[in-house]
């Protein structure tokens, strides 16, 4: 593997790992796109470290647990504020 991908794969698991950041913010945060960020989780850091793979997949597993909670939400806060508006005018 390439010395720059791995250093990557490496950051980014850290970065999540540390943050329990989204693979949407990762990615944002490397200014890579999401599939790579994808590429490097779920293929590239299990053939570099077993362990960090476990601990990133498990934060990962709870954010797919908990993001119809947080659509939810966000869609409950937009009509708020839709509602607003149409009672301010």
């Amino acid at each position: 593997m390439n010395e720059i991908i791995l250093k990557r794969v490496n950051n980014i698991a850290n970065h999540i790992i540390d943050t329990k950041d989204t693979i949407r913010n990762a990615a944002k945060v490397f200014k890579v796109s999401k599939s790579t960020v994808h590429k490097d989780i779920n293929a590239r850091l299990y053939e570099v470290d077993k362990i960090r793979y476990k601990l990133v997949k498990k934060i990962m597993q709870e954010h797919i647990a908990t993001r119809h909670i947080k659509g939810g939400e966000s869609t409950r806060k937009l009509f708020l504020r839709k509602r607003q508006v149409l009672l301010k005018n």
